[in-house]
Order: structure tokens, then sequence, then C-alpha cells
């Protein structure tokens, strides 16, 4: 087809582009004297009937997507003429090569180069979301380098415009899916997080050289997307919390175009974004075995308050070479949870659920120079031989020792007024702990201490926040502490790990770790409960233990307060 000429216009020169999909040639516009690119959709020339209409539905939308968006990291649309019973796009032509290109053949991308280059994927993704447009297939594929230094972003084949109807069949899923958001496999309307999230495996596979959730098939692969995190972003640098933020599989928990666009703008320059840290990570570390070279920070998913141990979920921050860090479970606060607590003072321990009666302390093994904390012995105890606790209470005030600052929160319920400011709820309030931490929590949440753990609870300790405080760390790192706090709690009713994986929260090594428990009749509530708990070191070498816990069916409401904790925690 070298040669023919399109709508008496545009003659074909050379392919300079192919897919499943449709093939790219270089024209010459012979009306303008200039160059353009000229894609053909070539799919369309051997399906059913049917499926033609639906590909060239799709070029259609494509082009209309495409040329709504005005703006120079999008490649502009031309014109869209009809040969062959198909239709053809005219393009802008770019000369240069893909970030896939470019990724196979260096091995990857130095993080501040990759960070310039989705800052401006995301500005075009931004005047895309604003033209009511979204991508949908966002990948190194489809992000073009120029030889001139310009990034720009293309191939809008399976966009989505406000108020068209879909022209997606029921059960088909469409786009690559090495990089398709958890929301999109898991069926559910997507939106700009979706394009976000994209975004964020893509940049990861620039500075790794390998696609994040990329399986030996597409179902492995898909089901990594949902329920699996990815490994550590070892090479990515400053640019490993934004990859995390991007990551993360609650799309209301993403960072918004505009704070994730500041992020990017300040690893270009080589600086760790601050603002990253307020997001829980998405790239856990799975496996009580490995160490990431550079972990990036990662959540899980918390359990339920009050019983049994657990440990608080962590968020994505600069990661220290050859650290990983354990998650350690604790349980309810003295007299109301299953498990024991962390401690206040300067050992802590990791609560296990802790049951009526008389706590017991004791001493635990040594690993080398590491002992059993005397509070982690005493939770372990706790939870797994049965003890309680007596707690002081102490109701949140306004000056004093434990002060709340306006913010915004939930009632003693938990229930929210909807109104959400960088991922805290507006009615929260600040409390300024006499530890010396401070954290948002809803109005009404009672501090209870006893003397080994500091506990924030709305109903006598059913749903409730666990702070520990160890100012002389006795591991190396929070996932080692974290997987020998394990071993005391195997033994709760149906104990089962959720995940324990290494992160980096704060720019500190960290350990997240969840995990599911059934309580029993002398707990405060009694069946299936889970906890979370997010560990890490601060730059001060103090160990914080920031743990959440909750019956299971009242998971998804607390998981979500453990992510706005987290984000308002300042040690």
């Amino acid at each position: 087809m070298q040669g023919l000429l399109l709508a008496g216009r545009y003659r074909l020169g050379e392919t300079i582009g192919s897919g499943g999909m449709g093939r790219v040639w270089r024209a010459r516009d012979e009306v303008l004297h200039r160059a353009v690119a000229v894609k053909e959709l070539t799919a369309a020339q051997w399906v059913q009937q049917a499926d033609r209409e639906v590909l060239l539905t799709r070029t259609q939308t494509e082009a209309r997507a495409q040329a709504q968006i005005n703006h120079s990291a999008v490649v502009t649309v031309h014109d869209v003429v009809e040969y062959d019973d198909r239709p053809w796009i005219v393009m802008e032509l770019v000369e240069g090569h893909s970030l896939a290109d470019a990724v196979r053949d260096q091995g990857r991308i130095e993080p501040r180069e990759a960070a310039r280059i989705g800052l401006w994927v995301l500005r075009a993704l931004s005047a895309a979301h604003g033209a009511g447009v979204l991508h949908r297939d966002i990948k190194p594929g489809n992000v073009l380098l120029s030889e001139d230094g310009r990034v720009l972003l293309t191939d809008f084949g399976i966009a989505s415009i406000e108020g068209d109807s879909t022209i997606t069949r029921t059960g088909e899923v469409v786009g690559s899916v090495d990089y398709l958001a958890p929301e999109r496999v898991s069926g559910a309307n997507p939106g700009p997080a979706a394009d976000l999230w994209a975004l964020g495996a893509t940049l990861y596979t620039a500075v790794e050289g390998t696609s994040p959730f990329r399986r030996t098939s597409p179902l492995g692969t898909m089901q990594a997307v949902v329920t699996e995190e990815p490994a550590p972003a070892a090479y990515a640098g400053a640019l490993g919390p934004v990859i995390s933020a991007l990551l993360h599989k609650d799309p209301q928990a993403r960072p918004e175009a505009a704070e994730a666009e500041q992020m990017l703008a300040e690893a270009a320059e080589g600086r760790r974004p601050g603002a990253a840290q307020a997001y829980v990570p998405t790239t856990l570390h799975e496996g009580p075995t490995r160490t990431a070279p550079t972990p990036l920070s990662g959540h899980g998913e918390g359990g339920t308050p009050g019983q049994a141990p657990g440990p608080a979920s962590g968020r994505p921050g600069s990661g220290r070479p050859g650290h990983a860090t354990p998650a350690t479970p604790y349980g309810t606060s003295p007299s109301y949870g299953t498990s024991p607590s962390y401690g206040a003072s300067a050992s802590y321990a990791t609560p296990a659920p802790h049951h009526a009666g008389a706590t017991a302390t004791q001493t635990g093994p040594h690993t080398g120079r590491r002992r059993w904390p005397r509070v982690v012995a005493l939770c372990a105890a706790a939870a797994l031989l049965g003890g309680g606790a007596v707690f002081g209470y102490l109701q949140l005030r306004d000056d004093g020792g434990t002060r709340a600052e306006s913010g915004s929160g939930q009632d003693k319920d938990g229930k929210g007024t909807g109104n959400v400011v960088g991922g805290i709820p507006k009615d929260w309030v600040r409390v300024h702990d006499v530890e010396g931490f401070s954290l948002m929590l809803p109005k009404g949440w009672e501090r209870r201490v006893d003397g080994s753990q500091i506990d924030y609870t709305p109903d006598g300790g059913r749903h409730f926040v666990r702070i520990g405080v160890d100012r002389s760390p006795d591991y190396d790192n929070p996932y080692l502490h974290q997987l020998a706090l394990e071993k005391k709690v195997t033994r709760l009713p149906q104990y089962r790990r959720l995940h324990l994986n290494s992160n980096t929260f704060r720019d500190g090594p960290g350990s997240l770790w969840e995990f599911s428990w059934k309580a029993g009749a002398n707990d405060t509530t009694k069946g299936p409960r889970r906890a979370i708990s997010q560990t890490y070191i601060s730059g001060a070498n103090v160990e914080y233990a920031i743990y959440m816990s909750a019956p299971e069916g009242d998971w998804t409401k607390t998981r979500k307060q453990f992510d706005a904790v987290l984000r308002g925690w300042r040690d």
C-alpha cells in the first residue's frame, strides 16, 4: 500500500509501527506539504461484522477524543478519512521512539528522567480529564519520546468520552492487562484515578525495566493487579513514593492530579516528594525472607479493632537499602481487646489479643543481640495465654496533655461527613499526645492507657487505634520485629496472615502486617476480627507502631479510617 493516496491528499510512505489492532504509516500531506502519521485499523479486515462495527466505533471515538484535547503533550489529530470502508486517522508525526522502546533498549530509565516523562504524561491526562476523556490504555508503548525532548501521549483507541454510551460488551476487558487499575479488573466504572494507576505502573516499568504485575498468563496478571503488591522498586529513588501513591489499590486513596503533579515535579528535580508520605503505598514486598534494595512504601488492609494482635498499615516513603520491616501484632486495649498492647514507653510490644484475666509479663528468647521487648512479651502472653488489663481513660480536651485542634472527623460511630481534604475527613481533629506524636482522629474518641500502650477508641475498645513507641529498638528493622511477634500470635484461634510486607513509611524502614482471627467469648467482641499495623523507625531512631483493629464486619469502614490516620500521623 506504500504510495497509496488517501482522500486525494495523504500519500503513504513506509510503516513506522504496528500492533494487534492497527498499523501506523509515515505519510505526506500533499496539500500542506508536511509529514504526518496515518493510523490504519487493520484488525477490522479480519473480524466478523459485529466485531468490525465495534472496532470502527472505537476508532472514531479515538479520533474524536484525541481531537478534543488541546495540549502540547497530546499527539494532535489532523483528520479522519474513509478508505476501504474503514476510518484512517491522520495525526501529528512524532520523530522519535516510545517509552517502551527506550526501556527495551536501555534496560531502565533514570528516576529523574522517568519523573520528567511522568510529569508530562500527567499534564496530558489532566487536559484529557478536563475535556471529559478517559484514556484507559496508559502504558509505555503509548508514551512517545520525540527527538527534540518532548513527551507526548497517544493512542486513545479505547478512550471513554463523558456522555457517550459504552461500546464495550459485557464481560469484555479492553486495554493492556498489565496496566489495568484494580477497579477496572473488578468491573467497576473507572474514573480519572484509573488512568493515574496506569501511570504509576508505567513509571514502575520505566525505572525497573519490568512490568510490576505481569505474570505468565493474562488471568494471572489480572489477579495480581487486584490481590498482590509489586516487588519493591529497587531503582526508583525519589520517584519511589510517588509510584507507591499512584498504585494504591483504593482509587479514592490515590493522589489527585494536581498533587501528583507536584510530587513528580519534585522527583524530577531529584528531591523526595514530601506530599507522597501522606499516602499509604500499595507496593508491598511479599514474603518474610525478601529484603528490598530500595523498598517502596506499601500498605495493607487493616483488621478489626479490639481483639487480636495486629499491626498497623504503612505508607510509602523513601526506602533505605537493605531494610525490611516487620509488622507487629497487638491486641485490643486494656479491658476491651483480645490482644496485648504496644508500649508507650521505651520498649513497646505488639499486642496480641487479650482476654479477661491477669496480664502476664515475661522475657522472651534472644536472637543474637536482640531480645523480646518487655512489652512485646507482655502482649504476646496476654494474647496467647489470656489476660486482662486495667486501663485508665482520658477524654480528649482542648488544652493540656492531650489536646485537639480543629480538623475533620467522625462521630463516635465513625460516620463521616463525606467531606475529605487530603484523604482525611474534614471534621476530624488533630490530637497531640503527651508521648510526643500527633494524629488525626474522629471527634469524641477517648484516650486509654495502662503504662505500656496508648489506645484511642470511640466505643470502649470494640474499635480502636493503638500506638506503640519504642525509643530503643531491639531489632534492626520493623519487618524482623513483626516476624518475631507473629510467632507469638499464630496460636490465636483461626489466626490467618493476610500479608506481612516490608515497606517504607515517612522516609524510614517500615513494615505492614495485616491479619485476622476469631475472638473468644471473653473478648470485647466475640467472633471474627481483623487488625492492621504499620511499624516504622523514624529519623530519630524511634520505632513507632500504628495499629488498628475492629470486628471483621466493620472492616471496610475501619480500613478507610486507618488510611486517614496514617495520612495525618506526625512523629
